[in-house]
């Protein structure tokens, strides 16, 4: 199987990160949608498709709750149309970005709502007006009797739509109405391949047909010693494990050891600090739990564990938060070329 490599995360540049991880030999880069921490990743989206050519373009990740389905719809669709058909849309249940709006999560009812009007928005169909809607007040002679985004047109691909997802119920949802499932369970293979039956189970009990392809989110980070690879990347690493733990009840197959770290974190993390390392949150991994949960060692260890996800079936993997191209910290610099120049070619 031929696995995609993606990276991603806020940037001071993202545009030239774009352009940077295209030379390197990404296959494609994410876009933050956090609009209190990073720029507005729709207009990011178009500048870096007019600076690329081949790269693939997605958000990672959008939410149900800051934009109308229909305007997140009729953005990424120019962007499909102006890219030459590179981009993808990547969705969850929202949290920095509604976390900087005093909001918790949207509920998987909202989600789940907001994704099948998106879907539809993307493929040409009319989606019915709210039951709020109040149009008709204003007396008009004729006016619309569903809404639909009339101007897309035929010869450009439908956007393909994934959703971000950690425990079952999201999962499930994502294997129902998405294109793709992208997992941030960690790289834990029976974390991994926990996830994966459980989108399984539920296309099946829906009656879907076919099979669903599968992304996961690692952290990741290639240096000779592990040790100094976690804590280069412990800020997103507390991040995605917080996921597993959000509301206080771990999801997934766990340790006894890694239950109790979640739990910590939970319990501690700040948002003020999301994604940051030296946080309170990133104080309380340890070696143990960082080589669990992420990837972090030299080429030939990283790519052994990558490769034992593309054997469960993931063929996309975003790097998640790791060493970026071009960093002005030459460890971070030389941690991202190493991947690029060396776990890479073991794997393609």
């Amino acid at each position: 199987m031929t696995v995609e490599f993606w990276c991603g995360g806020p940037t001071p540049d993202a545009v030239q990160a774009a352009v940077r991880a295209e030379k390197a030999g990404f296959d494609g880069i994410i876009f933050v949608d956090s609009q209190n921490l990073a720029e507005d990743c729709y207009v990011l989206l178009g500048l870096a498709a007019e600076a690329t050519n081949t790269i693939q373009l997605g958000t990672g990740v959008t939410n149900p709750v800051t934009r109308h389905p229909a305007t997140t719809a009729s953005a990424i669709a120019t962007i499909q149309a102006r890219s030459g058909g590179r981009v993808h849309l990547g969705i969850g249940r929202g949290d920095s970005a509604l976390a900087h709006l005093g909001y918790a999560p949207a509920p998987m009812r909202v989600l789940e709502d907001y994704l099948i009007k998106v879907q539809a928005y993307l493929r040409g169909d009319e989606v019915s007006f709210d039951t709020d809607a109040n149009v008709d007040s204003l007396g008009l002679s004729d006016q619309p009797g569903g809404s639909r985004l009339t101007w897309l047109a035929p010869d450009v691909p439908k956007v393909p739509v994934d959703v971000a997802a950690t425990g079952p119920r999201a999962i499930s949802l994502a294997a129902r109405h998405a294109d793709r499932v992208s997992l941030m369970v960690g790289a834990d293979p029976a974390r991994v391949s926990w996830g994966m039956d459980v989108a399984h189970q539920a296309r099946q009990e829906a009656g879907l047909t076919g099979d669903i392809p599968f992304t996961t989110y690692i952290p990741m980070v290639v240096h000779d010693d592990p040790d100094v690879a976690w804590r280069m990347g412990e800020g997103p690493l507390a991040s995605i494990a917080r996921f597993s733990v959000m509301h206080g009840n771990i999801v997934g197959p766990v340790s006894k050891a890694e239950k109790a770290t979640l739990d910590r974190v939970h319990d501690a993390y700040d948002m003020n600090r999301h994604g940051q390392g030296e946080s309170a949150q990133s104080s309380l991994l340890s070696t143990e739990f960082a080589q669990e949960f992420g990837i972090y060692g030299p080429p030939t260890y990283c790519a052994e564990r990558l490769q034992a996800l593309v054997d469960l079936g993931v063929d996309r993997v975003i790097i998640a938060g790791g060493p970026a191209l071009g960093a002005d910290d030459p460890e971070q610099a030389r941690a991202a070329e190493r991947l690029t120049n060396e776990v890479f070619p073991l794997l393609r």
